[in-house]
């Protein structure tokens, strides 16, 4: 049977290695090269946004 040292350690491990993927996701996301297509509905997106169309 695992002991109580033991999972106190695998929860230390499964927790930093959770979180140190979460900083590693959200850095690449940050980074990433955006596609022309993503770039076209974002502008498109804002574009409706400043002209008031949406919300009336």
């Amino acid at each position: 049977m695992i002991s109580d040292d033991d999972l106190y350690r695998l929860a230390i491990v499964l927790g930093s290695i959770a979180m140190l993927l979460i900083i590693v996701y959200h850095w690449l996301e940050v980074n990433s090269i955006e596609d022309a297509e993503d770039v076209k509905v974002r502008n498109s997106t804002q574009a409706e946004v400043t002209s008031g169309s949406i919300g009336r």
